[in-house]
């Protein structure tokens, strides 16, 4: 008994770091793919496509949190709501867990033009950088993560540099 004790002690906290680890990963790289996919696609069709944050997989809500979900689509008019004939090509359901996803200045509607450059709720991203930050509950810094975006569509997944330190 002594012995099963000891291994389980170890194991339990193993056993959460993965499980933590996995989801984390899967659903910021969500977000992520799903933003590389729109940006492809805006390319490859020579039209604009919209990612946005949207809870029912058909309208896009604004000042709403990413961990909502979101839904990708064919914005030729560049206004950020599937209206008319404008086909959704990816819908993602909102977390199952109490992740928090939110995004700097509310951003809440991403917008690639046909030449990949990104604009978010109809702002350009110049002078800076659109960041959602993943927060993992309860909040711990070792479980945050922040996907960043410029400009010219660049994305890339961060980690707090120091414990306690917010995503550059």
């Amino acid at each position: 008994m002594g012995i099963a004790a000891i291994l389980m002690a170890i194991a339990v906290p193993s056993y959460k770091y993965v499980t933590n680890s996995n989801r984390i990963a899967a659903e910021v790289n969500g977000l992520l793919g799903d933003m590389q996919f729109a940006r492809g696609e805006a390319i490859k069709e020579g039209q604009t496509v919209t990612v946005c944050v949207s809870t029912d997989g058909a309208t896009c809500l604004v000042n709403t949190a990413w961990n909502s979900g979101w839904i990708v689509f064919s914005d030729p008019n560049n206004n950020q709501q599937v209206d008319g004939n404008e086909q959704i090509l990816r819908v993602q359901a909102g977390f199952t867990s109490t992740d928090t996803f939110v995004a700097n200045l509310g951003i809440s509607a991403v917008t690639f033009n046909r030449e990949g450059f990104a604009a978010a709720d109809g702002a350009g991203l110049a002078g800076g950088a659109a960041l959602i930050t993943l927060h993992a509950s309860p909040a711990v810094a070792d479980w945050t993560r922040c996907l960043s975006m410029n400009m010219v569509g660049m994305m890339v997944v961060q980690t707090p540099k120091t414990q306690g330190a917010a995503c550059l």
